[in-house]
């Protein structure tokens, strides 16, 4: 029972952040007349303000992100076309991850890094998982079961050490850069301001939830695999 109990408790609070991000974001989504533009429109403005006219700035269906080797600033529908607080403060977001690139920022250099170990990391574990039932075939041992657990915990795990070696890069986006942005500007209202703070902190979590997530999936794994 304590064993079932201590599960759905770690359930529960790997889940609670990812719903209070949404939560916040739906809360302050609703559209504004006071804002001159849109989510997309103030990162273009503010971009070309800075001379980064070569940042693209684009709508997508994949969620909000800066893509530094595109040079490109991907925004959801709701935020790219949206006049709500929360699509210009995630807009002025992922312009702070623009900041970091234009700068050579030192936390978007090792997240880039880190990033690109993990990616092979990945790969590397997806071919363990596929080798695993030939091996397992053709050796007649346990060798495919120990290379499907290898390359499961090492997709999951990295997957988990990403997000969170992102967090540093994650709030100097937010707090470094978008709210003196935002602050600095007169973009917003000083009334606004609390929440778009508010808003910032959801935006940089969503790599917690992601890594409390992701921590949910190893343990499903291992229960699969009865380790």
């Amino acid at each position: 029972m304590l064993a079932v109990a201590g599960m759905l408790l770690f359930v529960a609070l790997a889940v609670l952040p990812a719903l209070w991000v949404k939560a916040v974001l739906a809360r302050h989504s609703t559209e504004r007349r006071d804002f001159p533009g849109t989510g997309g429109e103030f990162a273009r403005h503010v971009l070309d303000g800075m001379g980064l006219t070569h940042v693209k700035v684009e709508e997508t269906a994949e969620g909000d992100h800066y893509d530094p080797g595109a040079k490109a600033i991907w925004l959801d529908a709701k935020r790219f076309h949206g006049r709500s607080l929360t699509a210009v403060v995630v807009a002025a977001h992922e312009v702070g991850h623009a900041m970091q690139d234009a700068t050579n920022s030192p936390l978007m250099r090792t997240a880039t890094k880190i990033g690109k170990a993990a990616r092979t990391i990945e790969a590397i574990g997806g071919i363990a998982i596929l080798l695993a039932p030939v091996m397992a075939i053709l050796l007649r041992h346990p060798v495919g079961f120990l290379l499907e657990l290898a390359g499961g915990l090492a997709i999951l795990s990295i997957s988990v050490v990403l997000r969170l070696v992102t967090l540093p890069e994650e709030f100097d986006a937010s707090f470094s850069r978008a709210l003196p942005l935002l602050r600095h500007g007169r973009y917003i209202r000083d009334a606004d301001l609390p929440a778009a703070r508010h808003i910032l902190r959801a935006a940089a979590f969503t790599y917690v939830a992601g890594a409390l997530m992701s921590m949910i999936n190893i343990m499903r794994w291992l229960r699969v695999l009865r380790f």
